[in-house]
Parts: structure tokens; C-alpha cells; sequence
């Protein structure tokens, strides 16, 4: 009897609990962790963002900074380059010639060049405005005597025309050794802010280029009125200006509380070789509006579910059976058309469509896997069409493709590219003494020894051909590129490969360099062109050396090259 009343009573509750009534209580069970965990995932996105935004501003002050100094690197090369010819002239009037000839066109960071004497009064300039005024009271005219080293002043108002600028200096004495005439430039300030474009039209986010007394040399377009004002007078700048300007650190960072509430972190770093910094200031507020803005919209939504959820639930109950068909229809059919990522979502469906599902994501995984294995095939073929298999490095084809690649960034960047074209003395007889298998191991001898000076030296190392090897060096000068040459002659001589038809009695190599700047005028095949020479000449001194071959571009867009052999 106890039996028949108990089954009535469960008769009864699944009655009131039917499918709609359960699916809107599981509905009110689930949306409400879901909704938390969004808003808590939210915030968790908030504190990635801010960490993410500072570290990517970071590293693009970073960038602005490394262009910065390359700006300057470029008028301390210009001015050198005038106060040789200053020292080697002879007399002011022929220097004065070939200054008013030197201002390229390709720098419009300067505006000006000049030539003082030793009294500080101007005696030539590519501006005739200039011409006689007296420089001897400004501080970095008299600094640059005193130093005998490059020097960039502070922000000044330049004259006779009264404008905002920085002045470059390089003293002639560095030359001539003796107390003589100093070139300088007037640099343009509105060039140093277009470098900062990048740093410009972000949310929350201010950067300025400022001198060692705290005025501001630079700044993106959109924060261009801060140009001329001293550091400490700008909003939000002012809290830290002192500790930025007195850090004896080349970069650093800080967090702080502003006036306004807002929290801010705060980057500096130091331009290398001047007083200058860049400073970057982020507000951590305006960075996270968007998210914050979801966090508010998660906590106003978590309210409004819980309200129309038991009348969602009721409403589609009976679509219960018909969506998971149809969504186990729709990843068919993109995978179908081809989107093996597609998945069904078995926590979404009900314990029936449960095996189906797993077998659908199986029969998906399968495909997906098959694919990736192509893929990787087809990877391991590129890799292998552009190794050479007897050396380890790259083959002819690879290093086409990174030449073009290094060519390319080298021109970009205004940087130096080197190329080292080495070959295997006498190898022809190395070969008929020994054979061929020791020949293919002496090859992979050095090739060994080439691939650790690449990595030792951030080069790129391959096999051009036969016993034919080069190393490209990206951002390096003739001088440098020499000298790994020798570190390269070196490694091989330590190998002691026996070589009984070789006047050393064992295997060595002769090297041929070539650097140059890329521009318009020239193109990658140039400097494999005067690399080849230069191993020409690396032979016909005697083999077992390193010469070198320069290539410059002249106005006419030809090729001029020297070459000067090197110990």
C-alpha cells in the first residue's frame, strides 16, 4: 500500500516537473555561473590588456627610441664626414665649396650644415643667412671644443630666424688634432616628431622626445603643442618628471596615482650616445575603457537573464530536440565546406545526441589531423628544397630568398649590409689526392665551423656552390665584415684538414668581402657581384686571405667600387 501511494506521489512531481519546468530551472542553474564567470573572465581580460598594452607601447617606444638614434647616428655621420674634409681641404674656401654640395637630399632631418672657426663665428653654411654669427657663447660649441667628441645640445631657438631646433656638433680637432674649426647642423624637430608617429592616436597613451633639462624635443602629431615646453609644466607628465630626468638607468619604468584619480605607468628610456629620452606615459583607465564598459553591460545583462529565462526556457523547450539537429547539420556542413574546426559542442546537447556528437568530433579530429599531416609534409619539402644536405646550411635557393629579405630590410632601415663569399683553396686537387667522400666531409667540416660563426655573429650562413660558401652579415660595416672574415680564415686554419698539394699542407680558404648601404641605385646582385670580385682578387693574392670590395652608389645610380686588401 506504502508502494502505491509512493508511485502516485512521483507521478505527481513529474507532472509539475515537466521537460519545460526542468529546462527553466537547469536554465537559471547554468546562466547564472555562466554570466559570473564572463564578468570575472572579463576582468581577468582587463588586467591582460593593461599588462599587454604596456608591454607592446613599450616596445614600440622601444623602436622609436632605436629610430631616434638613428637619426642622430646619421647627422654624426655627415658631420664627420664634413669635418674630414674640413681637415683635409686645406683652406676654408674649397671646404666651403664641397659643404654647400654635401646637404642630401635623403636627410631631411637636416636643415642646415655650418662650418665655425675656432672662434665660434660661422665661416660658411648651406644657408648664407648664417654666415658670420658668432656661436662662441653657446654652451655646445663650447662643449664639442672641450670634448673633442659629437655632441647634441638642448632644445634652442636658432638664429638669426628665430626657430625651435637642436644644434649637432663635431669639432675638426677629432681629425686634425689640433685646436681648429667645428662643423654643425641644425636638426629638424618636426622630422624627430614624424618619427614618433606611431607612438600617436592611442587612448590614454603620451609620448615625448625631452633634452637632459627636461624640454620637449619631439612629440606624435596629435600631442605636437608640447613641442618647446619644459616636462614638468605638462599634465599628467609633471609627477615624474624629476625621477625620469635624474635616473641614472638607460631605461626604467614607474606606476603612480595622478591629480585626476587615474592610474598611470610610465616608460623612459635614454637615446644612446645623448641626454635625450623618450618618455611614454600610459592611463591605465582609458586603456581598459572598452573592457570595463563590458564589465558594467555583463552585471546590467546578468540581471536582465535571470529574469526572462524561466519565459526563454518554456518557449523553446520543445526546440530542444530540433537544435542539436541542426547544429550537428550545420558542422556537417562546414565540414563539408572544408572548416575542419568545426566541432560539436557536446556540453550543449542532450544525453542523446551525446555518442552522435562524440562520433561526429572523431570523424572531424581524423580529418583535421590528416590535414595538418599534408601540411606538414609540404613544410618539411620547402624546408628540405632549401638546405643543403652535405653542409647543414642553406643551399643557393635559401640564400636568394634571405638576401632578398635582409636586402630589402637593410633599405628600409637606412642600415649596412655585408656579404662574405668564401672559397675552398685548391679543392679540385684536395678532391684527386684524397676522393671524393673526404672531399664531402671537409665540406661538412666547414660548413660546421661557418654555421657557428653565423650564430655567433647574427649572420646567415650557406653552401652557394661546389666548394663555394658564403655568410651574409645584415647591419654590418666593411670594417667589421673583415674582421669576421679573419675569424672565418681562422676557424678553417684550426680545423688542420691535411691538404698535401696545398703550399700550408692543410685545407684553407680564401674570402672575398663586400658591404654596402642598399638604395635604389643598387640591387642584391651587386654585392654578390663585388663579393665574387673580391675572391677573385683573395686568389689571385696568393689564396689563404681576406680582401675586401666596397660598393657605394653615385649620383647616377651607378656602381662605384675599391678595393682595398686586408691582412
Amino acid at each position: 500500500m506504502a508502494s502505491v501511494s509512493l508511485n502516485r506521489k512521483r507521478a505527481k512531481l513529474k507532472q509539475v516537473l515537466g521537460i519545460r519546468a526542468r529546462l527553466a530551472l537547469l536554465a537559471v542553474i547554468l546562466v547564472t555561473p555562466l554570466m559570473l564567470e564572463r564578468i570575472r573572465s572579463l576582468e581577468n581580460t582587463r588586467v591582460r590588456q593593461i599588462a599587454q598594452a604596456a608591454a607592446e607601447f613599450t616596445t614600440v617606444a622601444r623602436h622609436s627610441a632605436d629610430a631616434q638614434r638613428e637619426v642622430i647616428s646619421s647627422v654624426e655621420t655627415i658631420l664627420k664626414s664634413e669635418a674630414f674634409i674640413r681637415a683635409s681641404a686645406g683652406g676654408i674656401s674649397k671646404s666651403c665649396d664641397v659643404l654647400r654640395a654635401s646637404l642630401p637630399s635623403s636627410l631631411p632631418w637636416i636643415r642646415t650644415l655650418l662650418i665655425a672657426g675656432q672662434d665660434g663665428r660661422i665661416q660658411c653654411a648651406t644657408n648664407n643667412m648664417y654666415v658670420g654669427l658668432d656661436l662662441s657663447d653657446r654652451p655646445y660649441f663650447q662643449q664639442a671644443q672641450e670634448t673633442g667628441r659629437f655632441i647634441l645640445s638642448d632644445f634652442i631657438m636658432s638664429r638669426p630666424v628665430p626657430s625651435p631646433t637642436v644644434m649637432a656638433v663635431y669639432p675638426v680637432s677629432a681629425f686634425s688634432g689640433v685646436p681648429d674649426a667645428v662643423v654643425l647642423a641644425t636638426v629638424n624637430l618636426d622630422w624627430m616628431s614624424k618619427v614618433m608617429s606611431n607612438l600617436g592616436g592611442r587612448a590614454g597613451i603620451t609620448a615625448v622626445l625631452v633634452d637632459s633639462a627636461g624640454t620637449v624635443l619631439a612629440a606624435p602629431a596629435d600631442q605636437h603643442s608640447a613641442v618647446g615646453r619644459p616636462l614638468d609644466n605638462l599634465p599628467l607628465m609633471s609627477a615624474i618628471a624629476d625621477k625620469a630626468l635624474r635616473s641614472d638607468q638607460d631605461e626604467g619604468s614607474l606606476s603612480f596615482l595622478a591629480a585626476d584619480g587615474s592610474r598611470r605607468a610610465v616608460s623612459y628610456i635614454r637615446i644612446a650616445g645623448t641626454n635625450a629620452r623618450l618618455i611614454a606615459s600610459i592611463d591605465e583607465d582609458k586603456v581598459s575603457a572598452a573592457v570595463s564598459r563590458d564589465i558594467r553591460t555583463a552585471y546590467l545583462q546578468l540581471a536582465f537573464v535571470l529574469m526572462f529565462v524561466l519565459l526563454g526556457a518554456l518557449i523553446a523547450a520543445e526546440k530542444l530536440v530540433i537544435k542539436p539537429i541542426e547544429m550537428l547539420a550545420d558542422m556537417a556542413k562546414r565540414l563539408g565546406e572544408g572548416d575542419l574546426s568545426a566541432r560539436a559542442a557536446r556540453n550543449r546537447l542532450p544525453a542523446e545526441f551525446v555518442p552522435l556528437a562524440r562520433a561526429f568530433n572523431a570523424m572531424a579530429a581524423q580529418l583535421s589531423q590528416r590535414e595538418r599531416e599534408l601540411i606538414a609534409s609540404n613544410d618539411r619539402l620547402t624546408v628540405m628544397a632549401s638546405i643543403d644536405m652535405l653542409s647543414g646550411l642553406a643551399n643557393r635557393r635559401g640564400f636568394q630568398s634571405r638576401l632578398d629579405f635582409e636586402w630589402m630590410r637593410a633599405q628600409q632601415y637606412g642600415s649596412e649590409l655585408a656579404l662574405l663569399m668564401i672559397d675552398v683553396d685548391h679543392f679540385k686537387l684536395f678532391n684527386d689526392t684524397y676522393g671524393h667522400l673526404e672531399g664531402d666531409s671537409c665540406l661538412t667540416r666547414l660548413g660546421e665551423s661557418l654555421s657557428g660563426i653565423a650564430a655567433d655573429t647574427m649572420g646567415f650562413a650557406a653552401r652557394y656552390g661546389g666548394e663555394e660558401f658564403c655568410l651574409l652579415l645584415p647591419n654590418t660595416d666593411v670594417n667589421r665584415a673583415v674582421e669576421i672574415g679573419e675569424q672565418v680564415r681562422a676557424a678553417v686554419l684550426k680545423l688542420c684538414l691535411p691538404h698535401i698539394t696545398s703550399a700550408h699542407m692543410i685545407v684553407t680558404v680564401s674570402i672575398g668581402v663586400a658591404a654596402t648601404k642598399p638604395n635604389e641605385a643598387l640591387r642584391p646582385g651587386d654585392l654578390i657581384e663585388a663579393a665574387d670580385a673580391a675572391l677573385y682578387a683573395a686568389k689571385h693574392r696568393g689564396r689563404n686571405n681576406v680582401v675586401e670590395h666596397g660598393v657605394q652608389a653615385i649620383a647616377t645610380g651607378a656602381a662605384e667600387m675599391m678595393m682595398v686588401a686586408s691582412a
